[in-house]
């Protein structure tokens, strides 16, 4: 296999595949925002982001990329990801992550057919949004 290829193979079995590659991860991102956009239950997240969410659907996508497996294009463009470090400028609390996963899980249930896959995905972003919450009361996400 070539350099170039290699660089760009992505595993059948990785949920990047699973979910349907690129454009279904757009597709994910999109809606996410979208909602956080449309729901007044969002509104304390959405105040966190810029006016446009362009540049914030972007980063979403380019990290959500490598981290279900496919091209790691966040990476590429800016180095490793250090979430926590990135988003330490913006007081996340419970009320934030919770904001956020009821977009996450919404955008999840209209994107994402297979509930197996759907769950572990949700799951996936369950943690990471607990590891996001820097300020007030980080009690457990209710599982």
């Amino acid at each position: 296999m070539t350099e170039a290829l290699a660089e760009t193979a992505v595993a059948t079995d990785s949920v990047y595949a699973r979910l349907g590659g690129a454009s279904a991860i757009r597709a994910l991102v999109d809606r996410f925002y979208a909602l956080m956009d449309e729901l007044p239950e969002a509104y304390t997240v959405r105040r966190l982001h810029p006016e446009s969410l362009v540049g914030s659907a972007d980063s979403l996508f380019k990290y959500l990329s490598g981290w279900f497996g496919g091209p790691p294009l966040y990476i590429r463009e800016r180095g490793h990801p250090r979430l926590r470090m990135r988003h330490a400028p913006y007081a996340i609390g419970v009320m934030e992550r919770d904001e956020w996963m009821l977009c996450m899980r919404q955008a999840l249930a209209e994107q994402v057919a297979d509930p197996a896959l759907r769950e572990a995905v949700e799951r996936a972003f369950t943690g990471m949004a607990e590891h996001m919450v820097n300020t007030g009361n980080a009690a457990r996400y209710p599982r």
